[in-house]
């Protein structure tokens, strides 16, 4: 199934991903808070999510963001023996 994502959707989905705030995310897109949650509602919908998580991991999966997200940049769980 081929996904028609469009340059807002990759906007929203890069600031998703970067942690944004419903309310930020309305100011940078030029639009109001409600109107933000109804596009982020349609948007996890076509990409078959149900959360925040979930749309960021399938955008990840997809190859539609590049790097990491930054709430894991800079994030290092050290790997120690036991025994």
């Amino acid at each position: 199934m081929v996904l028609h994502i469009t340059p807002w959707d990759q906007a929203a989905l890069q600031l998703l991903a970067d942690g944004t705030a419903v309310d930020e995310i309305a100011g940078r897109l030029g639009m109001g808070e409600h109107e933000v949650d109804a596009y982020l509602t349609a948007l996890f919908t076509k990409l078959g999510a149900a959360s925040r998580g979930e749309a960021i991991a399938a955008a990840f999966r997809r190859g539609l963001l590049a790097g990491t997200p930054a709430f894991f940049a800079g994030v290092h769980t050290p790997v120690t023996e036991v025994g």
